[in-house]
């Protein structure tokens, strides 16, 4: 390390969510020197390419749905209402530029020292930045140094011409809509992709290895859903084996990158693209978009982990301990990039907890988050919210008969007046998962409208250790979706 190295007291690498929120609680609550490190917007995944976008879409999507149930409240709307999802985006991307200055703000409020450049250890507590405005490299030191780095899409490299497809980065891009799209993956980022872009009337193509998705929650949730999304329209290929090729038959693949989807070309206002798709079993499709969403991987290529020393875990991931140490000293890691519960709230939850620690008062030294009964909203059509434990789960950790399982499903009453075939779109479901004699709530798991909202309380219940006379001795508020929680027999 040069000897002209400038020294914190915290150096952070990564301006996500993560990252932003442990650099926040140190320098904000307890004054540590710091300097926060970031390579592409400021705000991370989340902000840019992931939660706030998508919430944003599913929004757009979800305006559709209640114009096409409009006449069913005897609404004269017009079978083919106008939308101009181009101005959408436009409108999309300024509130995601507001938020990126927001998040700067916010850091320089704090006296967060902001470096724009590439972060890579050259010893154990030694970074060099390379500057993204052309500068140089900025040689840095810390004795606390945190890893908030995230994850990537993943395009799978078994793939002749997988790069003719788009990741979730490169679907915030779009900005003409393609009028058939296939999605390869079947966990939440392909079921909320697919569910939004089938309810603004793109003819959207599931490929899914099993018989249903989202095969990490409980079966409720996997079985209804894929029923749910089959019957809105959703074209769900099952047993997929994989793709073998993706040809671009429009123009040259040269010049075409993830993020530039649909390039505005004479012939016309929304141009597509053309791909032929051909499976391992010879089948060949043909669709205007394709979206890999087949996972993440841990962003740690450019860090250069080897030279402090640091372990991966079988997967790529860093590993870390309960309270986000890796295994050399002084060095944590948090967020997606040690693939534990990969939520922004639990990032921002885990860099704050580890701020306490590093910097807080001594009774603060064994501040930890805690990874147990975290709640998560999937936001397709219609939303999906869990939390703790799946009933196959349940089952394993207490055994079958100590368990009690409380289930119902029912037609939303904003239903009510639609025709009985269209109630079969929107099922409205629900599991309570108690365990013991005292019947602690240890699962819940709900999928209907309203359930991303719903579930936030509920989840406090349960963090709570809440019983099943818990939820019993709650009166109802009437007449909603949510008092179905509390009156279940």
């Amino acid at each position: 390390m040069a000897p002209t190295a400038k020294s914190y007291d915290y150096i952070v690498i990564g301006g996500g969510s993560g990252g932003s929120g442990a650099a926040r609680r140190a320098a904000g609550w307890y004054g540590a020197k710091t300097l926060l490190t970031e390579n592409g917007r400021s705000g991370g995944t989340c902000v840019n390419v992931g939660c706030v976008p998508k919430k944003m879409t599913w929004y757009f999507a979800s305006v559709n749905e209640i114009l096409k149930g409009a006449r069913n409240y005897f609404y004269d709307v017009p079978d083919n209402v106008q939308f101009h999802f181009d101005r959408f985006k436009k409108r999309r991307d300024e509130s995601i530029l507001r938020l990126n200055g927001a998040y700067e703000r916010n850091w320089n409020r704090e006296a967060i020292e902001l470096v724009h450049g590439t972060a890579t250890f050259t010893g154990a507590k030694e970074i060099e930045v390379d500057m993204q405005n052309g500068s140089g490299k900025l040689s840095v030191t810390a004795p606390k140094i945190l890893i908030a780095t995230g994850s990537y899409p993943i395009i799978p490299d078994n793939v002749e011409g997988a790069e003719h497809g788009i990741t979730s980065d490169g679907f915030f891009d779009i900005e003409h809509l393609p009028k058939k799209m296939a999605i390869v993956g079947a966990g939440y980022i392909a079921v909320e992709m697919a569910g939004m872009l089938n309810a603004i009337g793109v003819e959207v193509h599931m490929f899914i290895r099993g018989e249903t998705f989202l095969r990490t929650f409980d079966p409720m949730i996997q079985e209804t859903m894929t029923k749910a999304y089959e019957h809105a329209g959703v074209i769900i290929h099952k047993s997929f084996k994989g793709f073998k090729k993706v040809e671009r038959l429009d123009q040259s693949p040269a010049t075409v990158t993830d993020g530039e989807a649909h390039e505005k070309r004479a012939d016309g206002p929304s141009p597509h693209k053309q791909l032929r798709i051909t499976d391992l079993e010879g089948q060949t499709f043909e669709f205007n978009e394709l979206l890999w969403a087949i996972g993440r991987a841990p962003e740690v290529q450019k860090l250069n982990l080897d030279k402090p020393g640091i372990k991966l875990t079988k997967t790529g991931h860093i590993a870390v301990d309960e309270y986000q140490n890796t295994n050399v000293e002084g060095i944590y890691a948090l967020g997606d990039v040690t693939g534990q519960a990969e939520l922004t709230p639990v990032a921002i939850a885990a860099g704050r907890q580890l701020g306490n620690r590093l910097f807080g008062a001594p009774e603060l030294k064994c501040s930890k988050l805690s990874y147990d009964h975290i709640p998560t909203v999937v936001f397709s059509h219609p939303e999906i919210g869990a939390i703790g434990l799946t009933e196959p789960q349940a089952i394993q950790q207490y055994g079958q008969e100590n368990i009690k399982v409380y289930r119902t499903r029912f037609t939303a009453m904003y239903f009510d007046v639609f025709p009985a075939e269209e109630k079969t779109k929107h099922p409205t479901q629900y599991k309570i998962i108690c365990a013991g004699p005292d019947e602690k709530v240890v699962g819940l798991h709900i999928l209907g409208e309203g359930s991303g909202e719903m579930l936030q309380g509920f989840g406090v219940a349960i963090k709570m250790g809440a019983t099943k006379a818990d939820f019993d001795r709650c009166v109802a508020i009437h007449p909603t979706s949510a008092e179905e929680l509390v009156t279940m027999r």
